[in-house]
């Protein structure tokens, strides 16, 4: 086996060499320092690449070339004959010109930042005047075809891991193993996906639409997951804009108008490209740590605008899992003076960590734009136009339908992924791995011949106070990610207190283009409703605070609850919701130390224990620039940078199903994200409600306090549950993540990629003296009803995160009342998570 995979390997790069021409190696200055932004082509030709930092470069044809130019302002012109097809690990030594020794532009340490001293500084400032006239800006409507492949490769290809066990039985795959043309590391293609779509624009209206033609992937076929988070994973962005985002983070532009102050630009040369003279411009950052690139672009004399661009982030910025990413995008001239992309190259390597020998996963994505047409005004409403269906053939196009509508050809590489997958998806062990990633990925087993899925496995185990030991299976059931009804059920066991829980839910998707969906269920359960301010209706919900297996404190404040529920919601616009559901529960204490006792005239010791309450409820739920994916009954969010705002009325009477209580309440939120530029994320969040009527402890609006160790957004880390309980209330959250911004100017902190986390908390609330009354009743174990109703109560955090890459740490701190018994002053609370 060893020498047929020895033969395989030399064969292949015996012929992959008569087709290529590949050059790697290091360019140094006469003092063996690295060179880095150093100018690499082929002789005669516009394919080249730059040195990185360390002065290390890769570079790859698809042509034959003879001879290789290697040049840097300051230096002599060097040219090296190149007599093989393939020469890996050179050294080139350039030597400074003599005769412009004082004129020689130093590219490392801080450059001007004055135009009249700096001539890249009087071009970059030219870019800012015409960037809104450049590109699609400049035209009242426009389409334009777009062709987009993405590929993900196993990188680092050696010995150790073609004999791995991992790939035992599997060798067959290493047949296509290749050799980047960016970082010059060997790779295993190992997924494609390729799409073609139409796009559609009115700058006027500030509407876009896309249309989804055709999609093909290479072995996992209609898995929207998958698609969506490619589709997440590279969204799109404009080289024009202040800031880039990627990977959920935000990158300097190296053409913001902040740029002055994050990089350092450089006039390295001017030349032809095509039949437009354009200045070349290198720009590396001011400091280390922060979200930024280097590179160099080549922009227009008369239109300033940007004809080839390429960025490569900073090794020492502060993104995780990402080793490297970089950027090529060219653009093509039309009508002499109308810039437009042409082509976009995005490489990423993901990685446990950032050193060079490091095995990881390349992502690389190839967009190709053509066809471009201008000024053809259409119906406006066709931008807002929505597909309702999952159209099967969209994803199952022909062999045909590509070779005519791909922009750019499939390589030989790309080509092989199609049939390595189709070989792969038969062998059992590589099925195995499969499955286990996507139970990990879903939380579910899926049994696809019941057409059932198991779980979610993450919530089979759990502890209180009440329950002890609790153990809980549960199910669903799965035709596919579009399924237009879905049953859901689980069944627990508390250990201490000897009994079985159960819920069972259902729920039908009627129509699909007003997502008029019906719903029910029933449940009986331990709850924690000192968690939430609105509580919730889902059967099937659990609060998280009642599972804690730790606290601060002794939780015994739970309660049982018997739910049944059943209602029905509409989408009359895009991302607006209304909902009309009913319910009915039954609250009572679950704990002998916990009361939710209240008077009841009617009952024959005048206290009742037990809350029994039909309640009906109206709400509103808008949630600006939202994207959706799925077309079932159930979808996923594609993105987290929208709003929600959120409005509800519920209304409980006693004359339906012998209720106990008559009120009304009120409840309004609104949660927005805000990226700030460069200086992190910002989440607010507003909450306020109140309630018309006497009702008990259980229907009340409780603060929700935390007693975990665990950092939960919307909840008050230093109260206890039920610390403050109201019928009116107003809250306020923020919480801002500054993304390293503040830990990278600390010279001995900046190394551990640390990120800062601001947090200011404060509720405002009061209790009517009927509702004190009602719920007092002199049971030793019901609590003090207090409300923060003479000053707002408030607490604060500082927060590091990024520990060791997946740990956060908050520090808490109580703003006032501390003079209440058993006040917790100070806290330290955490969470684990895997973020960029």
């Amino acid at each position: 086996m060893k020498l047929k995979l020895f033969i395989s390997f030399f064969v292949f790069g015996f012929l992959s060499a008569l087709a290529q021409t590949k050059v790697s190696g290091h360019v140094y200055d006469e003092n063996n320092s690295p060179i880095p932004f150093a100018n690499v082509l082929f002789s005669g030709s516009t394919e080249g690449t730059i040195t990185n930092e360390d002065g290390k470069f890769y570079l790859e044809s698809e042509d034959n070339w003879n001879t290789l130019t290697v040049s840097f302002v300051g230096f002599e012109v060097l040219e090296i004959p190149l007599t093989k097809r393939v020469n890996y690990d050179l050294n080139f030594i350039l030597k400074e010109e003599t005769s412009t020794l004082d004129e020689v532009l130093i590219v490392t340490g801080k450059q001007s930042k004055k135009a009249s001293e700096n001539p890249a500084i009087r071009i970059l400032k030219k870019i800012w005047e015409r960037k809104r006239k450049n590109g699609l800006n400049q035209f009242n409507q426009y389409e334009y075809d777009q062709y987009e492949k993405v590929e993900f490769d196993l990188n680092t290809i050696d010995s150790a891991l073609i004999k791995s066990k991992l790939f035992k039985g599997m060798e067959f795959v290493f047949e296509e193993v290749d050799t980047s043309n960016v970082t010059g590391k060997t790779y295993l293609p190992i997924f494609l996906n390729e799409s073609v779509k139409k796009i559609s624009g009115d700058n006027n209206l500030n509407k876009n639409h896309e249309e989804l033609i055709g999609n093909k992937n290479s072995g996992f076929s209609n898995n929207q997951m998958i698609i969506d988070f490619i589709d997440d994973l590279y969204s799109e962005y404009n080289v024009y804009d202040n800031y880039l985002k990627f990977f959920d983070k935000s990158f300097v532009s190296p053409l913001s108008r902040t740029g002055i102050q994050t990089y350092n630009y450089v006039l390295s040369d001017s030349a032809y490209i095509g039949d437009k003279w354009c200045y070349n411009i290198i720009y590396y950052p001011r400091r280390k740590n922060e979200l930024t690139f280097k590179g160099d672009f080549w922009v227009n004399d008369s239109t300033y605008a940007i004809k080839e661009i390429n960025l490569q982030a900073s090794k020492s910025a502060n993104i995780n899992w990402v080793k490297e990413i970089y950027i090529e995008q060219e653009f093509e001239v039309l009508n002499d003076s109308v810039f437009l992309i042409k082509r976009d190259y995005f490489l990423s390597d993901f990685s446990v960590n950032k050193k060079e020998e490091s095995r990881g996963l390349y992502g690389k994505r190839t967009t190709i734009y053509d066809n471009y047409k201008f000024n053809q005004p259409k119906d406006p409403k066709s931008y807002d136009k929505v597909v309702y269906n999952y159209d099967e053939d969209v994803y199952n196009r022909e062999d045909n339908f590509w070779q005519t509508n791909r922009l750019e050809a499939l390589s030989k590489d790309e080509k092989g992924i199609y049939k390595m997958l189709d070989t792969l998806k038969t062998v059992k062990k590589f099925k195995r791995l499969y499955n286990l990633g996507s139970i990990l990925a879903s939380g579910y087993v899926e049994f696809t011949s019941a057409n059932l899925d198991y779980g979610p496995i993450f919530s089979t185990f759990g502890y209180n106070e009440v329950e002890g030991v609790r153990l809980r299976g549960g199910g669903r059931t799965y035709f596919g990610p579009n399924d237009l009804w879905r049953i859901e059920g689980f069944l627990a066991y508390g250990f201490k207190d000897d009994k079985f829980k159960y819920g069972v839910s259902g729920k039908w998707l009627l129509d699909k283009r007003s997502r008029l969906t019906v719903f029910g269920g029933n449940r009986r359960d331990v709850e924690q409703i000192g968690a939430s301010l609105t509580s919730s209706s889902d059967v099937l919900g659990r609060s998280l605070a009642s599972s804690a297996v730790i606290g601060t404190g002794t939780n015994d404040k739970l309660s049982n609850i018997t739910l049944t529920n059943f209602g029905a919601s509409i989408e009359p616009l895009r991302n607006f919701e209304v909902r009309v559901d009913g319910s009915f529960r039954t609250l009572s204490s679950a704990s002998q130390t916990f009361s939710l006792d209240y008077n009841d005239p009617e009952s024959s010791t005048g206290i009742a224990t037990e809350v029994n309450q039909f309640e009906t409820r109206f709400s509103l739920g808008y949630f600006p620039k939202r994207q959706m994916t799925g077309f079932g009954v159930e979808r996923q969010n594609k993105n987290d940078d929208f709003a929600r705002l959120f409005t509800q009325v519920s209304y409980g009477n006693q004359d339906w199903f012998n209720s106990d209580f008559d009120y009304t309440k009120l409840q309004f939120s609104y949660i927005q994200p805000w990226q700030v530029g460069g200086f992190g994320r910002l989440v607010t969040s507003v909450e306020l409600g109140k309630t018309f009527g006497e009702v008990p402890l259980g229907l009340l609006s409780i603060v929700p306090g935390n007693q975990s160790y665990f950092s939960i957004y919307n909840t008050f880390t230093q109260l206890d549950y039920y610390e403050f309980v109201t019928d009116t209330y107003s809250s306020v959250h923020l919480e801002h993540n500054f993304n390293g911004r503040i830990f990278s100017r600390i010279p001995f902190l900046k190394k551990y990629n640390l990120r800062a986390i601001l947090g200011l908390r404060g509720v405002w609330g009061e209790l009517s003296d009927e509702n004190i009354a009602l719920n007092s009743t002199g049971n030793p174990m019901e609590i003090p009803l207090v409300s923060p109703n003479t000053r707002m109560y408030y607490e604060y955090s500082f927060g590091v995160a990024n520990i060791f890459k997946i740990l956060r740490l908050d520090f808490n701190f109580k703003g006032n009342y501390l003079d209440r018994p058993d006040a917790r002053a100070f806290g330290v609370t955490g969470s684990f998570g895997f973020y960029f």
